[in-house]
């Protein structure tokens, strides 16, 4: 969808922007420059569909998210009332069809948004320039499949996608390594990149500036630091680079998966602050509305769309209404007094209730809080005993006999570490690549770092079939499973699971040979 095609905003909503912006700005609210587009239904889902981009690299799953937000939309079961990106400026989007106090209640939704993107120390590596980098890579993957073939790249960018989470979401805050991130995939880079390195010289002059000997001494030397140096030095969380630097990739394809692995990263910071930044939002948008934005006639219509939208389900958690219940918490007590180690030693329940230093202290705290949390540190610090009580929140598993989710507890130590593990490395399991030349066969060993939750086997065959193709070589994942140590394997044909650790893998097989 070309950008022309987004509709400008009716007279009547731009002023509306500017008292919304007034608002926001007056309450201490930091954005970049917000733009927003007046659009219908059905191009906000296509929109949508692709990740907020108006335009982006062509794929099957674009369209089959399409269809799925489509239907819900014409159902009545679903309804996107905005979508605003992380960039520099930041676009929103708004439906056409909604009214004018939804359309308020968005804008000031959308402002929130865009304060937490600016100033959360979660999203400052971001590509500000987003808009325009994921246009770029839609030309790129286009000339791509004119050259290869359409199926080819699309069945490849499928293999890509599926291995997406084994980035490394804390890299861009520490420096791991002395390379760049930035990767060149011209076929030279790809195939000189191990070869000792030559001056540019006239043709003359060649055997003067770069002598045979020279250069076949310097090529043995890195070939030996090579075979010396184990790769990775040490485990690799981020197993996309992994496999930029060493699969046996050609530069077509490894062209696809920087282009995954770059968006990758730029939508990790969501994933990490989803609770934090629809809480954020959320509470700034019935602070402005409740405060300035509402008239006698909008308060049924707000109160209908704000309700609905922190509506909570019995086995599904809500980021609007625990992220802003949250933050009002933490505002009120902050405004009591109510923490520190005086606070927390009370064992008087009255006392604790009716705790007020008077300190004044909840709104420069809230703020303070969007700067530096993201949602694992965000309820790690903040969800309190009190809070669970009030808010119901219980520890939820499934029951085969019942076939339904069930309370399993309500004790408070056991709410929280589901909520922790739910939260930890965006819900995603974490793997590292930890040899990179197995059995001295360059196959491909990796660890899942458990945490009392299991991979799900049909999951990791899948994924492990696709490393395999890009790998070319047997890969290995180490788990556990039911308590005890294994290594899940493919060799390109069937899989393997075998109990024991790396060593006694590598026993066995020297015992088979």
């Amino acid at each position: 969808m070309a950008a022309a095609e987004l509709g400008k905003l009716t007279p009547e909503l731009a002023a509306i922007q500017v008292e919304i912006e007034e608002y926001a700005r007056g309450y201490g609210l930091d954005f970049y420059p917000t733009i927003f587009e007046l659009i219908d239904a059905d191009q906000l889902n296509e929109i949508a569909a692709r990740g907020g981009f108006p335009t982006r690299y062509p794929h099957w799953r674009f369209g089959m998210e399409y269809e799925q937000l489509s239907k819900g939309y014409h159902y009545g079961l679903q309804k996107i009332y905005e979508m605003v990106i992380n960039n520099d400026p930041c676009y929103a989007y708004l439906m056409r069809c909604n009214g004018t106090i939804d359309q308020k209640m968005v804008m000031a939704h959308v402002y929130g948004h865009c304060d937490f993107f600016k100033n959360n120390q979660w999203f400052t590596h971001t590509n500000r320039k987003m808009m325009d980098e994921v246009a770029n890579h839609g030309t790129r993957v286009r000339r791509i499949m004119d050259r290869i073939g359409v199926e080819e790249v699309e069945d490849f960018i499928d293999i890509c996608l599926s291995i997406e989470d084994l980035i490394d979401v804390h890299s861009p805050f520490i420096k791991r390594r002395n390379t760049a991130d930035r990767f060149d995939f011209t076929e030279e880079t790809r195939d000189d990149s191990n070869k000792a390195p030559r001056f540019d010289a006239k043709s003359y002059m060649e055997p003067f500036i770069n002598p045979k000997e020279k250069l076949q001494a310097e090529q043995n030397r890195i070939d030996e630091q090579t075979e010396e140096t184990p790769c990775p030095e040490t485990p690799e969380r981020d197993v996309m680079r992994f496999l930029l630097e060493h699969a046996p990739l050609k530069a077509w394809q490894a062209d696809l998966l920087s282009i995954v692995r770059d968006e990758a990263y730029y939508f990790a910071p969501q994933a990490q602050t989803k609770i934090m930044n629809e809480g954020w939002a959320s509470y700034w948008h019935s602070t402005i509305m409740i405060n300035q934005g509402l008239t006698a006639a909008d308060v049924v219509n707000y109160c209908d769309h704000h309700s609905g939208t922190m509506a909570s389900a019995p086995t599904q958690l809500n980021p609007y209404k625990v992220g802003i219940e949250l933050f009002r918490n933490i505002e009120d007590r902050w405004n009591r007094g109510a923490f520190g180690r005086e606070y927390e030693e009370c064992d008087d329940f009255a006392k604790r209730e009716n705790w007020n230093t008077g300190a004044g202290l909840g709104r420069e705290k809230i703020f303070e809080v969007r700067r530096i949390h993201n949602d694992l540190t965000f309820i790690d610090e903040f969800l309190t005993l009190d809070f669970v009580r009030e808010h119901k929140l219980f520890r939820f598993g499934y029951n085969p006999n019942s076939e339904a989710y069930e309370i399993e507890s309500r004790e408070f130590p056991k709410v929280k570490r589901q909520l922790l593990e739910s939260l930890t490395n965006r819900g995603r399991p974490m793997i590292s690549v930890v040899d990179g030349n197995y059995k001295n066969r360059g196959e491909l060993y990796m660890q899942h770092e458990y945490s009392d939750v299991e991979l799900q086997m049909d999951q990791a065959h899948d994924t492990l079939e696709n490393l395999h193709r890009l790998w070319n070589r047997p890969v290995h994942i180490a788990t556990f499973l039911e308590d005890e140590q294994v290594v899940v394997s493919y060799d390109g044909s069937e899989h393997h699971l075998r109990s024991g650790n790396a060593e006694d893998l590598a026993d066995d097989s020297e015992d088979a040979a």
